[in-house]
């Protein structure tokens, strides 16, 4: 029997059950089974957390020296790529109120994947969840226009409904034939993607405009915006409720638990009394759920329609932020704005030097593989996660 260590790249950290309901064992093998080879789920303390913290700080410490290398390699004036890379974000009230316009859909995403490696699941169908949660979100809105706010509301559900269910299909063959959810939910988001597009540019592309892109949602459907002239809106208060929200539920929460103590030994959950293949689909409905909220709230507060491929890299940054903040709610929100500093700060950068917009780019992908590092991590996190 495997005592749980034996996984790949750490993301296993438990093998997945035959039977979808994760049934509980035949009595009294439990005790005998678990006593020696399975470890007991623990609370994370203080010192790790802290140990998470200086982990996470550790990464994006580095990653600003690579910045810094990057500008005096690729710019022939490094002094005014890095002032507009790293302060021109900074600079004014609308780069600014962009800058932070652009972390709340990263919160989301981030809270997505969170919640899916809390039950030792992976979700990478974050690109096609975000952009299907804004197109059903954006249809729904339109042909519920009369409803007036209660219909902005059930819109924006049945966007997060959609993303949440091409999520649990991957779940779902998890944990029925102990289908890889990574490949599934990746191939899922890939022919999501096509499909919208398709719909984007043909029975629901709106005439009246030049963009492909669909009809705009109705103005009583928008957020209020903050810090005008910026398209910072109310969004934002949507995202830090949403981590606020998880928090609670992945911490106080009798499901919560079980989604923690699934992802922490899947077999002695299972020996627990705890019907892992039903937490499995459960969280990956979660994820794409807040996956949809994302690419509805960028609907609402930014663009009011579903321009063809805007959500090209939400769902990779969001994965980027869940990655360095290691699965912790809380600290998704600064590396949510993280990933929206060096976004606009390489956008600016390319207004007004030299240098490519693809510098953000190569940062995001050296992040990635920093905060993918098992060397760098183990020096200050006793634990994954």
């Amino acid at each position: 029997m495997s005592d749980g260590r034996n996984n790949l790249g750490g993301w296993r950290t438990g093998h997945p059950s035959s039977d979808p309901g994760g049934r509980r064992g035949p009595p009294g093998t439990a005790r005998a089974n678990t006593a020696e080879t399975v470890p007991v789920l623990r609370s994370p303390d203080v010192s790790s957390r802290l140990h998470a913290v200086v982990g996470m700080l550790l990464i994006l410490a580095v990653s600003l020296v690579l910045v810094v290398s990057l500008a005096f390699i690729f710019s022939k004036n490094p002094g005014r790529t890095l002032w507009f890379f790293f302060l021109g974000p900074l600079q004014n009230r609308y780069q600014f109120g962009n800058m932070l316009n652009g972390a709340a859909p990263l919160i989301f995403g981030g809270l997505g994947v969170s919640v899916a490696m809390k039950a030792n699941n992976f979700n990478l169908g974050g690109e096609g969840q975000i952009y299907a949660g804004a197109f059903i979100a954006t249809i729904t809105a339109i042909a519920l226009k009369s409803l007036g706010w209660p219909g902005a509301v059930l819109a924006l559900l049945a966007g997060s409904a959609v993303s949440g269910a091409a999520a649990w299909i991957s779940g779902f063959c998890r944990a029925k034939w102990n289908t890889s959810e990574l490949i599934t939910s990746f191939l899922i988001s890939g022919s999501l993607i096509l499909i919208i597009n398709h719909l984007v540019t043909g029975p629901f592309l709106d005439q009246n405009t030049n963009l492909l892109s669909t009809e705009k949602i109705p103005e009583s459907f928008r957020l209020p915006s903050i810090l005008p002239p910026s398209n910072l809106s109310a969004g934002i208060y949507f995202a830090l409720g949403a981590v606020f929200l998880v928090s609670v539920f992945l911490s106080r929460t009798r499901t919560g638990y079980e989604i923690r103590m699934t992802g922490s030994n899947e077999l002695f959950a299972r020996y627990g009394g705890i019907e892992t293949g039903r937490i499995a689909m459960l969280a990956m409905f979660l994820s794409g759920a807040l996956y949809g909220l994302a690419g509805g709230f960028s609907v609402y507060g930014t663009y009011y329609a579903v321009i063809k491929e805007f959500s090209s890299g939400l769902g990779w940054n969001g994965l980027a932020a869940a990655l360095v903040a290691r699965f912790r709610p809380v600290l998704i929100i600064p590396a949510a704005i993280f990933f929206a500093w060096i976004n606009a700060g390489a956008r600016m950068a390319m207004q007004f030097s030299d240098v490519t917009l693809e510098i953000a780019s190569i940062v995001q992908g050296l992040i990635l593989l920093l905060a993918t590092s098992r060397v760098l991590l183990n020096l200050f996190i006793r634990r994954p996660w």
